[in-house]
């Protein structure tokens, strides 16, 4: 179906690079600003336990808590690295694609 294409008809038109380049740039603006989010929300309070024995509260350095807005960034970020690993994908598709007859 496609043996008669000549080849400048493969080659995608100016108009057609610009969203090319549009897709990695989005996907590191939304890694960036999800690590920003991230990063800006990290605020921890601590946990802690009262000990009814021993008059003291208990402080368990070792946990960990997300907060919400920490839990948007890392979203944000993970969806910026799907769309970075769906243009990277795309990008190798069309490569292997083009040498192909």
């Amino acid at each position: 179906m496609g043996e008669d294409n000549t080849p400048e008809e493969d080659r995608p038109s100016k108009h057609a690079k610009v969203p090319a380049a549009a897709m990695p740039l989005l996907g590191i603006a939304a890694v960036l600003a999800g690590v920003l989010i991230a990063y800006l929300n990290r605020d921890f309070n601590g946990w802690f336990a009262y000990a009814p024995l021993s008059n003291k509260p208990f402080v368990a350095n070792g946990a960990a808590f997300v907060t919400q807005g920490t839990q948007i960034g890392l979203a944000v970020m993970v969806a910026g690295l799907l769309v970075l690993a769906f243009w990277a994908g795309y990008r190798l598709g069309r490569k292997g694609r083009s040498g192909q007859e």
